[in-house]
């Protein structure tokens, strides 16, 4: 049996104010970046703070794109370049089909928000619920104005389930994205002070999480954390929404899905769990307290919609850390083996108080130590200084031996640390790096860690190109311990 087409050029048409100009073609993909085209891709040139993706229309099109979507004031520039869809405003066309895949589905829908762990709940949900069934997600963390419509707009027509992590960095950025996204299922992983610079309080914060709610469709139900300082917040927008119910996730014994135990290991967890009366206990295949929990609120919507949960707590187990997010990687020093820990993708207070704590619960053979490559955190504003500094506690408390640190704001850190801690100290992640290379050695566990903007990942990723891998992956050698 043939699988339909992503999108008719019927469909295609049908999109307000579109012209088809020679394009005839069925679309079997969506692409924003000539990077990552297919073949059959549907190719939208938005305009970008950086750059406008009408300068990338001939590229694409030579590589095969079914059509590209361009906007009316530019289409002459494309006369003869192949077929075009031209619109008003792609970006808008883009949510428009983005809609019209939302409208089309009957797949049981899911949105995700929340300061920390958003990503890796959709990731978790994708493995779960794949189990039941097709499951559409974005392999990436598409949760803003142009990742949303993107992700919904890949979803095809036979998808089960459709998983969606919104996001925001200001008040009022998720109301429109989880009007697109009409969830049944609407997740707040947690409350945390992220994007602080942007709130005047943590209390903002969830505020505007707590806008995915409003997004809900009639009887749907929300999501959130019970042990969270901010549960009753969440809990009025989710009371002021058209949400049937509220399902609560945490530690406490007020939460309807509740971690009876939390067994961490150094490369997974254990966890018992009470959901709604009916008790599962399962293996979580990656390391972290913070992932155990989440796992509360994957089993929740699970819950919610009609699944087994047994099955889905079983799943669990075959969870792997996304890189950049807790990935693990065993390389070869001239002195012996170690362990590369990557959590460079993005980091603010909580995350990093997580990957710390993670870290703590590696074994190491005799003479490794807990090596910490810090950089800043990003959009903390005034909370800059003193989020940095108090790190200090989290380091003690995970026994790291030695820190490199990098960065104008996590010098707050490095100067709250005991001088038996600090390896070395540079302005940017690249003048730290020869540092960190020349000092790592076999036995050690190095944790990489840092805002996005910090580029702190260049130095996982030359750690990693620069030692060869060990001869035995890290995932055999975790199934014999």
């Amino acid at each position: 049996m043939t699988t339909p087409p992503l999108w008719t050029p019927a469909e295609i048409a049908a999109v307000p104010g579109a012209r088809l100009l020679g394009a005839r073609a069925p679309a079997t993909g969506i692409s924003i970046d000539t990077r990552t085209l297919a073949p059959g891709d549907l190719f939208f040139a938005i305009r970008g703070v950086a750059s406008d993706g009408h300068d990338h229309v001939r590229t694409a099109l030579a590589a095969g794109a079914a059509a590209a979507v361009v906007a009316e004031e530019r289409a002459a520039d494309f006369a003869n370049a192949g077929p075009l869809v031209v619109v008003p405003d792609v970006l808008e066309a883009l949510r428009a089909l983005g809609r019209a895949a939302r409208a089309r589905t009957a797949a049981g829908v899911v949105g995700v928000t929340g300061s920390v762990g958003k990503t890796g709940t959709k990731d978790a949900l994708r493995l779960v619920l794949s189990g039941f069934g097709p499951t559409h997600a974005a392999t990436a963390s598409f949760n803003n104005h142009w990742g949303v419509p993107v992700t919904l707009a890949r979803m095809p027509r036979e998808t089960a389930f459709g998983v969606f992590e919104v996001g925001m960095n200001h008040p009022g950025e998720i109301v429109p994205l989880t009007a697109m996204v009409r969830p049944h299922v609407a997740v707040v992983t947690a409350v945390e002070p992220v994007h602080i610079a942007h709130f005047r309080s943590v209390s903002g914060i969830a505020d505007a999480k707590g806008e995915i709610f409003s997004g809900l469709e009639p009887g749907g139900v929300a999501v959130i954390p019970s042990d969270n300082p901010h549960h009753g917040r969440l809990l009025a927008h989710a009371g002021a929404s058209r949400a049937g119910r509220v399902v609560g996730f945490g530690e406490g014994a007020g939460a309807d899905v509740r971690a009876l135990r939390i067994a961490a290991g150094p490369d997974h967890s254990f966890v018992e769990a009470d959901v709604l009366g009916r008790r599962v206990a399962y293996r979580i295949g990656m390391a972290g307290r913070h992932v155990a929990l989440n796992s509360l609120a994957v089993l929740a919507v699970a819950h919610v919609l009609g699944l087994d949960i047994g099955q889905a707590a079983s799943a669990y187990a075959g969870l792997v850390p996304p890189a950049g997010r807790g990935e693990r990687i065993r390389l070869r020093a001239p002195s012996g083996e170690f362990l590369l820990i990557d959590e460079s993708f993005n980091a603010n207070p909580a995350s990093m108080r997580a990957a710390l704590a993670a870290l703590a619960l590696v074994e190491l053979p005799a003479g490794g130590r807990r090596v910490a490559v810090l950089a800043d955190m990003g959009e903390l504003g005034e909370a800059g200084p003193a989020a940095h500094r108090e790190l200090a506690e989290a380091v003690a408390a995970a026994n790291v031996d030695v820190v490199f640190a990098a960065g104008p704001l996590i010098r707050d850190l490095w100067e709250a640390l005991p001088p038996g801690l600090r390896g070395a100290y540079a302005e940017s992640a690249a003048a730290l790096q020869p540092a960190v290379l020349d000092a790592v050695r076999g036995g050690d566990a190095v944790m990489v860690k840092g805002s996005k903007s910090t580029l702190v990942s260049k130095i996982a990723a030359t750690l990693a190109s620069r030692f060869a891998p060990a001869a035995e992956p890290l995932s055999t050698a975790a199934a014999r311990t």
